[in-house]
């Protein structure tokens, strides 16, 4: 048997680091103490109200949350409510047993079930903990006397004098349940946390958790398979007893492997001092290099000082020599007073010549040395970024890779990469990024860590260039940067909106999805009677679908995808003063110019068409971009035409009267051009034939999904 004393490793609540206190079973099957769990959603509406400022909860000093979580709770604060308020709420718990972020459903801790075995196992350890200490009588008269059993029912702990009084024989307190004097009192029957007065008598075998019939039949687990519980617990019990029944098998194996972990613990000191002085070493080496460095900088620099303070020194006696009865000056007033011709000449010739130098050197006057010493200013900038990237590389860890076709920019950034080999991945990844800046040649790095390999970056400034780079981490070990990639942010806030399934929709031509996000236009027996009479010159209409929401000002950006199959989808803008003209708008797409008996002038036939709509729409197809005809617009027709994107962007300035149709996965204007914004605007989208359009949707952050191996 195994003493109860050797199992306290597994009776410790992970937050508060004491024995449990009525523990909750979470999803994820690890066991937290109940007012624990309060207190850290208490912690968490506290960081929401407080912009997630404060620490933890100063009421609760129970649990005491550390910075590198903070992170988390506003994160998960913010996610507490979904945008349309109409759905469920979903509680988002992180759990501090796997450090993932658990959902607790709808109904929060009211939907999690208590754990009596626990509970049970950490009562008798506390009885063998404090053997010495008695449990005393609930009804004695004081002083109380020691308690001799404990009734289940009653949930009161009795003396045998007391016990034989409050259930006396022949009454139905006779029949209730007695056990040894303990504190732990738990219901004889487990009722459903969701139905409070169901008593649980299933097993989800999907959820893995007890359940009433109930949610069988109209709850969250009407789809799910399901066992009965005694079913369930001969089935748990067997797998349990073998795997107990082989571990106790393997005792020797057990006290082998314990052996060999002793080992690599002295093993693991002995290298770990052997690496910190590698470490010490190698740093004292490139001490010694810069003092070096140092040494020899400081002394060209005294060098320099020296012969400039000497230029200076005697370029200032020089000139002090030119002041009167001083010097130069001085000597040559002496000479002056020479009588004799033939001496004054003999000396004079040689002193004027250096009085003429002086006189020259006064009217041009120029230090003989630079003050400055800008020729001296060390330039560590590159060695400053070397020495910021200095850390443990190793060659065994990959360098990750952005991948561009996942990472995408819209209302926030997406970054995803990945590991080429697959092999030897990385724990964390540290991703960096910045803005380029005509003006500025070096921008500071942002830094994020992250334990997957992707994340959303939200703050990002419209119409800017980020570079992107990443690396992995495996403990105190680091890959090389990752090759930098620039992506471009929208040219101006995202415009969010669905399809308008009231407002001129078709759904006799046209198909939304139940989230109105996607619309499809099928080319079936509808469209081969309105195409019956094109032989008679008539026209074939277009489906249109806008918007459910207008703009009135601002600058604003949206995206879709029309689907490479598509054959004719027009796409665009509409003022809301001609949304009625536009559904009413018959003569709008095929045109006679080129039926043998039109008549009609090709050219005269353009400038009509541009003249005539009522809106401003370009022409999408057959994995085209068709730039429409305009003056400014190249008047070969070949280069009119651009391979379609794989996905579109719109962006409508109704300051400026402006519309420009983008390549949004490099955010690259192909066509612009100005628009009536006197009303109010509406995207808007046409279609003909095997079409269909889905609208880009935003980015989220994607929270971390937690695996049940239970």
């Amino acid at each position: 048997k195994v003493t109860i004393k050797g199992i306290e490793r597994e009776l410790i609540c992970p937050a508060c680091k004491e024995l449990f206190t009525h523990p909750l079973i979470l999803p994820c099957q690890h066991n937290v103490c109940h007012k624990c769990v309060k207190e850290i959603l208490f912690a968490f509406e506290d960081s929401f109200a407080d912009g997630g400022s404060e620490s933890s909860n100063p009421s609760s000093p129970r649990i005491k949350i550390s910075s590198s979580s903070m992170d988390r709770i506003d994160r998960i604060s913010r996610s507490g409510t979904k945008r349309n308020s109409l759905t469920p709420r979903s509680s988002l718990f992180p759990c501090p047993g796997c450090q993932r972020d658990i959902d607790l459903g709808e109904r929060g801790i009211n939907g999690l079930f208590r754990n009596f075995t626990l509970e049970t196992i950490v009562e008798r350890y506390r009885q063998a903990a404090r053997a010495a200490i008695a449990i005393m009588c609930d009804f004695c008269k004081p002083p109380p006397q020691e308690s001799t059993k404990s009734c289940m029912d009653c949930s009161a702990s009795y003396c045998n004098e007391c016990f034989k009084i409050h259930h006396p024989w022949g009454t139905v307190k006779a029949q209730h349940e007695y056990v040894g004097p303990t504190t732990n009192f738990r219901p004889k029957i487990l009722m459903c946390p969701e139905h409070e007065m169901e008593r649980v008598n299933m097993y989800c075998e999907i959820c893995r958790r007890p359940v009433c019939h109930l949610c069988k039949l109209g709850g969250c687990h009407a789809n799910h398979r399901v066992t009965t519980m005694s079913t369930a617990y001969k089935t748990l019990k067997e797998k349990l007893s073998k795997d107990i029944e082989y571990l106790i098998s393997k005792e020797s194996q057990v006290k082998a492997h314990i052996t060999q972990l002793d080992l690599l613990l002295k093993e693991t000191e002995c290298n770990s001092e052997r690496a910190k002085e590698e470490a010490s070493h190698s740093f004292d080496k490139l001490s010694h290099v810069l003092e070096e460095k140092k040494s020899a900088a400081l002394r060209a620099i005294e060098a320099s000082k020296n012969l400039r303070l000497e230029k200076l020194q005697m370029q200032a006696e020089e000139y002090q020599g030119l002041l009167e009865n001083n010097g130069l000056v001085g000597y040559a007033q002496e000479v002056l007073k020479e009588t004799d011709q033939s001496c004054f000449v003999q000396t004079a010739k040689q002193l004027h010549v250096r009085i003429q130098k002086a006189t020259e050197s006064l009217k041009s006057f120029r230090p003989a040395a630079e003050t400055t010493f800008e020729d001296f200013v060390v330039d560590i900038a590159k060695q400053e970024e070397i020495l910021g990237d200095l850390s443990f590389h190793s060659n065994g860890l990959e360098i990750p890779e952005i991948n561009e076709e996942q990472s995408r920019m819209y209302n926030k950034a997406l970054i995803s990469w990945e590991c080429p080999g697959k092999t030897d991945s990385a724990d964390t990844y540290v991703l960096e990024y910045h803005k380029l800046n005509r003006g500025e040649e070096s921008a500071m790095w942002q830094e994020t860590e992250v334990c997957s390999k992707s994340k959303v970056i939200s703050d990002l400034d419209d119409d800017s260039s980020y570079a992107f780079r990443v690396r992995g981490y495996k403990g105190s070990i680091c890959s090389p940067w990752s090759r930098e990639v620039i992506l471009r942010t929208p040219p101006a806030p995202v415009f969010s909106f669905l399809f308008d399934d009231k407002c001129g929709y078709n759904s006799e031509h046209l198909l939304l999805n139940p989230r109105r996000t996607s619309v499809e236009s099928r080319a079936g027996f509808p469209l081969l009677l309105g195409s019956e009479r094109m032989q008679v010159g008539c026209y074939t209409t277009l489906d249109y679908i806008i918007g459910d929401t207008g703009i009135a000002k601002g600058k604003h950006f949206w995206a879709f995808q029309v689907e490479a199959y598509s054959y004719l989808v027009k796409v665009g803008v509409v003022s809301s003063n001609k949304i009625q003209k536009l559904f009413h708008n018959t003569h709008d797409v095929t045109s006679p110019r080129y039926e043998q008996d039109s008549g009609h002038d090709s050219g005269s036939e353009d400038a009509f068409f541009d003249s005539a709509q009522p809106f401003t729409l370009v022409t999408l197809g057959m994995k085209k971009f068709f730039i429409p005809t305009t003056p400014a617009a190249p008047k070969d027709p070949a280069s009119r035409i651009l391979p379609l994107p794989s996905c579109l962007g719109i962006c409508l300035d109704c300051d400026k009267g402006k519309v420009g149709f983008y390549d949004a996965g490099r955010m690259k204007c192909l066509y612009e051009c100005e628009v009536d914004c006197s009303g109010i605007m509406y995207p808007a989208f046409a279609l003909m034939g095997g079409a269909a359009v889905h609208l880009e949707e935003a980015v989220t952050a994607k929270y971390g999904e937690y695996h049940d191996d239970i």
